[in-house]
């Protein structure tokens, strides 16, 4: 009696084996749907005071609308791998979605070390004159300061250059004793 429950029991388990199920093959996995991440970079551009003329100091400034800035990125051969111009919204802000911009190497090309804001033009009149208030003219360093955007399958890393300005023309530099 033992050795047909025995029989039974591995007719059982091997049963399955011998006709093995058609399901398996038929199993398609759903479509993963991949996590799109972009690298943003945003700031501010203002029109540094007479007062503050030769220095980097931004008290009393305002902001330019319309002011135009570019990113510049380049790879870890010193090759541009990446410009765009982008324009300030009316309150002087930049948001620059840098569309497009890849790293062929993780590390030495990434925007932290290969790219930078450099300033372009000015719509004023009043105060279109480059400055070097944080390196606007030989370009701002991308800092990261722990901002992200998420959304469904969507996310944003955010970097931030500047303060940048462009002065007035006409300022002539006060000294202080």
């Amino acid at each position: 009696m033992a050795s047909g429950q025995i029989t039974i029991l591995v007719s059982l388990i091997l049963l399955p084996l011998a006709f093995p199920s058609t399901a398996a093959y038929d199993y398609v996995p759903a479509k993963t749907v991949e996590k799109k991440v972009d690298v943003v970079v945003e700031g501010m551009v203002y029109c540094q005071s007479c007062q503050h003329y030769g220095t980097w100091s931004l008290s009393g400034a305002d902001p330019i609308p319309a002011a135009k800035v570019s990113v510049i990125c380049k790879d870890h051969r010193e090759r541009v791998s990446y410009y765009k111009a982008f324009e300030t919204d009316a309150h002087g802000y930049f948001y620059a979605q840098l569309e497009g911009f890849t790293m062929s190497h993780y590390l030495l090309d990434h925007p932290l070390t290969s790219c930078h804001v450099k300033l372009v033009s000015s719509p004023l009149e009043s105060c279109n004159v480059l400055s070097n208030v944080n390196y606007g003219l030989n370009g701002s360093p991308l800092r990261y300061e722990n901002k992200r955007l998420f959304g469904k399958n969507y996310k944003a890393l955010v970097f931030v250059a500047g303060p940048l300005a462009f002065r007035p023309a006409n300022c002539t530099p006060t000294y202080h004793p």
